[in-house]
């Protein structure tokens, strides 16, 4: 039994839910998603809450429906609120900057990167060391602020690299030069 699956959504004022077609399609102030659904998985949409129904009680049936469940869910959110990640640049000489449709980085590396912004994202330096990635999709906010960070990920001895603002580094200790020999 799916516990997230059988949570209904409640959808928010200003957004509009539809499904045809197998094709479930948000609409709201921010923009318009769309997500194929499986035929197994069958949701309701009355008034202004949306409910998954499965067609079978086997077990990967209910990993779908909750599944379903949680991407409707987050379309929702995004086109109403947006989502937002932001990744911290720390080292000597790295930096970050946006110019046109480009993200521009510094990363110790021979060469600088330029990493090219899709356009259903939006993103943003407030300075040189913070990156700020918006957009009404999770999954492609998510996905673009990791391939971010995959560039220079965070090392445990200094702390250099690119990382998620919330992340915490665990720090190691370095080599104590010198100590027990004689």
């Amino acid at each position: 039994m799916s516990r997230i699956g059988n949570k209904h959504i409640i959808v928010p004022q200003g957004v509009n839910v539809s499904f045809n077609d197998g094709v479930i399609t948000v609409t709201g102030p921010k923009g318009t998603l769309s997500q194929t659904i499986d035929k197994v998985i069958l949701p309701k949409i009355e008034a202004n809450v949306i409910t998954f129904v499965k067609h079978n009680n086997e077990q990967e049936t209910d990993a779908k429906q909750g599944l379903y469940r949680a991407l409707v869910a987050n379309m929702i959110k995004g086109v109403s609120e947006g989502f937002e990640k932001s990744l911290v640049i720390n080292g000597v000489g790295y930096k970050a900057q946006v110019s046109g449709r480009k993200l521009q980085l510094g990363l110790g590396y021979s060469h600088p990167i330029e990493v090219e912004i899709p356009a259903d994202l939006n993103v943003v330096c407030p300075s040189v060391t913070e990156i700020k990635v918006s957009g009404i999709d999770k999954q492609r906010v998510g996905q673009f602020a990791s391939n971010i960070r995959d560039f220079r990920p965070v090392e445990p001895y200094h702390a250099y690299g690119v990382r998620y603002s919330d992340e915490v580094v665990v720090r190691k200790v370095g080599k104590a030069a010198g100590k027990g020999k004689k």
